[in-house]
C-alpha cells in the first residue's frame, strides 16, 4: 500500500536560484536607493545572466516548472492589470447626453478612446515605414504591440507624485487603461484570426463577455446577500482565507474558458477577471488587494519577469544583420512618436509642455508588449528577432519615459498656502481661523454684503464677490495649487460653481459638501472630493462616548497643538530611520504614508522620498519637522 503518491525526484535548486534573486533584487534596490529604475528591468537583466551561467545544466523538466510558474505569474500580471482599472470611474466618464467640444476634451474617456484611435493609426502607418527596414511578416500585428502602454508603470509614477486624483493624472490613467483593454483585445483577435483564419469559431470570443456578464450578475445578487456577507467575513481570516480562494477560483473560471477557445486568449481572460472583481470591490478593495499584490508580486510576478531574461536571446538580433543598429534607433524613436502625437489633444487644457510629458510617460511599456511579443512569436507572425527588439525596447522605455517625465514636469516643491473659501457661513469662517493657526493664509468669497462686512471685522481676509462668476477668480488670482472649498450652504449652488471653476478653469483641487448621496455621486463625477458634515458629526459625537479625555485635550487645545502633513523632500534625510534624525521633542510622527500603504512608524522605520508623513505638536515642533522633512 502507497502511502503517498508525491514524489521527491525534482530538483528545487533552480527555483531556489530564481526565488532569492526575486529577494535579494529589491532587498539591494532599496539599500543601495536606486529609485529611478523599475525592479522588473534589474529583474529581466539578472534572469539573462542566470540563465546564461546557472541555470542551463539543469534537466528541462526543472525549467519547465520554472516555465509554469512564470506563465501563471503572467496570468496573474494581466488579471491584476485589470484589477487596477477602476471601472467606475471609466463608467462615470460616460456621456449622458450630446456634448460640445469644450465638454468633450475635458472627459477623460472620450479623450482617452480618441487617443487610441490616433495612436494605432499612426502605428500602422510608421510599422509600414520600418517593414522597408527589416521583413515584417504582418504590419498589423506589428503596429498592434507598438500601441501597448504600461499602466503598472505609469500609476507608480503619477503615486509618486500625487498625481493620482488630479485630472491631469486621471487623463493619462484612463487613457492608458483604454490602451491596456483594447490593444489587449485586438490583439487577441488578431491572434486568433491569424491562426485559424476567419471562420465561425471567431464567435467563441464572444463566451468571455458573456461569462464576464453571467458573473457579474450573480456577483450582483450575493453582494447584496447578508448571509452570502457574514460567512465569506467570516471565512476571511485565519486558515480559510476564502476571498483569496474565490479569486484564484473567478481567474481559473476565465482562463480555463479562453483556453477552451484558445490559448492565445488566455491574456484576455486572465484580464476580464480583473475588470469583473475591480467592479465589485470599490471601498473593500485595499485589504484584498494588499494581499493579491503580495500573492502575485511576493512570488508569481517576479518568476515571469525573471524567466523573460532567462530565454532572452541576444544572438537573435543578428538575424537582422547590417540593418540591426538602424532597426533599433528607429524603432525607439517611432515608439515616442505614435505616443507624443496624440497627447497634443491635452494641449488647451495643460499647455504643451504638459502634455507632451504625459506623452512621454504613455510611452512606458511593459507587461503587455512583452504578451503581444511572445504570442507572435508563437504564432510565427515575428521573427525571434524582432522579439529580442521588443523586449529591449520595453527596458529602454522603462528606463527613458519616467525620466523625462518628471523633468518636463517639475514637481513643485513650494506650493501656494491660499486657500479659497467659497461662502462666507459659519463653517467657513471656522475654518480660516483654523488655517490662520497653520500659518496658512485663506480668502472667502462672500457677496452678501452685511455678511461681508461682519467677516472683515474678524481680521480675515474677504473677497466681496460672487462664488458662481468666473472674474471673481480672475481677481483673486486663482493658482492651479490653490484649494478651493465650496460650502455655500445649498448643495445645488455649490454643485453648480464646481461645475463652473471645472469648466472655465480647469482647476483640479475642489473641495465640497456633500448632503445626500445623489450629491456625492455628481460631484464625484466632477472629480470633487468631497466630505459628509452628517458623518463628520456622527463620528464626533462616538469621539465624545468612545474617547472623551482624548476628544476633550484635542478639541480644547487645538491652538497649541496641531496635526500637519508633510511630504518628505530632504534628499539628507532620505534612507535615514526615524530614531537617526534630531527631531523636536514635542511632537511626534503619527503615520507615514508610502504609496498605497500606511506605516504606524517606530524607531527603525525608514523615511523615503515622497513619504507623506503626519505629525503632531506644537507649533516649534512642527516647523522644526517642516524644515527638516520638508
Amino acid at each position: 500500500m502507497t502511502l503517498s503518491t508525491i514524489s521527491f525526484d525534482f530538483e528545487f535548486y533552480p527555483l531556489l536560484i530564481v526565488v532569492a534573486i526575486a529577494w535579494f533584487i529589491p532587498l539591494s534596490m532599496s539599500l543601495l536607493r536606486i529609485t529611478k529604475i523599475p525592479t522588473v528591468i534589474i529583474e529581466i537583466l539578472a534572469g539573462f545572466f542566470i540563465g546564461k551561467w546557472l541555470l542551463g545544466m539543469y534537466p528541462s523538466d526543472s525549467i519547465i516548472l520554472l516555465d509554469f510558474l512564470a506563465l501563471t505569474g503572467f496570468v496573474f500580471l494581466m488579471f491584476l492589470g485589470g484589477l487596477e482599472i477602476d471601472m467606475g470611474q471609466i463608467m462615470a466618464s460616460f456621456p449622458r447626453r450630446k456634448i460640445a467640444y469644450a465638454k468633450y476634451i475635458q472627459n477623460p474617456l472620450l479623450v482617452g478612446t480618441v487617443y487610441f484611435i490616433i495612436t494605432i493609426v499612426t502605428s500602422y502607418g510608421f510599422a509600414w515605414v520600418l517593414s522597408h527596414i527589416v521583413e515584417v511578416q504582418n504590419i498589423w500585428y506589428f503596429s498592434l504591440i507598438m500601441v501597448t502602454t504600461s499602466i503598472g508603470i505609469i500609476l507608480p509614477v503619477l503615486k509618486s507624485r500625487a498625481e493620482i486624483n488630479t485630472h491631469f493624472g486621471q487623463m493619462i490613467i484612463l487613457a492608458s487603461a483604454i490602451a491596456d483593454i483594447l490593444s489587449i483585445a485586438l490583439f487577441t483577435v488578431t491572434a486568433f484570426i491569424l491562426k485559424n483564419g476567419l471562420k465561425l469559431e471567431l464567435a467563441f470570443l464572444l463566451l468571455l463577455p458573456v461569462l464576464f456578464l453571467i458573473l457579474y450578475l450573480i456577483g450582483k445578487v450575493f453582494r447584496n446577500a447578508s448571509a452570502f456577507k457574514k460567512i465569506t467575513y467570516q471565512l476571511s481570516h485565519a486558515a480559510s482565507q476564502i476571498r483569496i480562494r474565490g479569486t484564484i477560483l473567478l481567474i481559473l473560471v476565465f482562463v480555463v474558458l479562453a483556453q477552451f477557445i484558445g490559448k492565445e486568449v488566455i491574456l484576455l481572460g486572465a484580464f476580464m477577471g480583473g475588470l469583473l472583481l475591480s467592479i465589485f470591490l470599490h471601498k473593500d478593495r485595499s485589504m484584498l488587494l494588499v494581499k493579491l499584490d503580495g500573492f502575485g508580486y511576493g512570488f508569481f510576478i517576479p518568476m515571469f519577469f525573471i524567466m523573460v531574461g532567462v530565454h532572452f536571446d541576444p544572438a537573435a538580433l543578428g538575424e537582422i544583420d547590417s540593418s540591426l543598429l538602424l532597426f533599433l534607433g528607429s524603432l525607439l524613436v517611432v515608439m515616442y512618436i505614435i505616443k507624443i502625437f496624440p497627447s497634443f489633444l491635452w494641449m488647451r487644457l495643460f499647455g504643451m509642455k504638459r502634455a507632451i510629458s504625459g506623452g512621454f510617460l504613455m510611452a512606458s511599456r511593459l507587461s503587455l508588449i512583452i504578451a503581444a511579443s511572445t504570442i507572435g512569436v508563437e504564432m510565427g507572425v515575428i521573427s525571434p528577432a524582432i522579439n529580442s527588439s521588443f523586449i529591449l525596447m520595453a527596458v529602454l522605455t522603462c528606463l527613458i519615459s519616467p525620466v523625462i517625465y518628471n523633468y518636463m514636469n517639475p514637481k513643485s516643491v513650494h506650493k501656494s498656502e491660499k486657500t479659497i473659501i467659497v461662502g462666507g457661513t459659519s463653517v467657513g469662517v471656522l475654518l480660516a481661523r483654523r488655517l490662520h493657526l497653520h500659518d496658512k493664509s485663506s480668502v472667502i468669497i462672500e457677496k452678501d454684503e452685511s455678511r461681508f462686512k461682519d467677516i472683515k471685522t474678524k481680521g480675515l481676509i474677504v473677497f466681496k464677490g460672487d462664488g458662481a462668476d468666473p472674474d471673481t477668480y480672475e481677481q483673486i488670482n486663482l493658482d492651479p495649487s490653490n484649494y478651493v472649498v465650496v460650502m455655500t450652504g445649498d448643495d445645488q449652488e455649490n454643485i453648480r460653481i464646481c461645475k463652473m471653476i471645472r469648466k472655465e478653469f480647469s482647476h483640479e483641487k475642489l473641495i465640497a459638501r456633500s448632503g445626500t448621496k445623489m450629491i456625492e455621486q455628481t460631484l464625484k463625477n466632477l472629480n470633487v472630493e468631497t466630505f459628509d458634515a452628517t458623518r463628520i458629526l456622527a463620528n464626533s459625537i462616538e469621539n465624545l462616548i468612545i474617547l472623551p479625555t482624548t476628544y476633550h485635550a484635542l478639541i480644547e487645545s487645538y491652538d497649541d497643538f496641531h496635526i500637519e502633513e508633510l511630504e518628505m523632500l530632504n534628499h539628507e534625510v532620505d534612507g535615514l530611520q526615524v530614531r537617526e534624525v534630531p527631531l523636536h521633542g514635542d511632537g511626534t510622527i503619527m503615520m507615514i504614508k508610502r504609496g498605497g500603504n500606511m506605516y504606524v512608524p517606530h524607531g527603525d522605520t525608514y523615511l523615503r522620498l515622497g513619504d507623506i508623513i503626519n505629525v503632531f505638536g506644537t507649533n516649534a515642533a512642527i516647523e522644526d519637522y517642516r524644515k527638516k522633512l520638508s
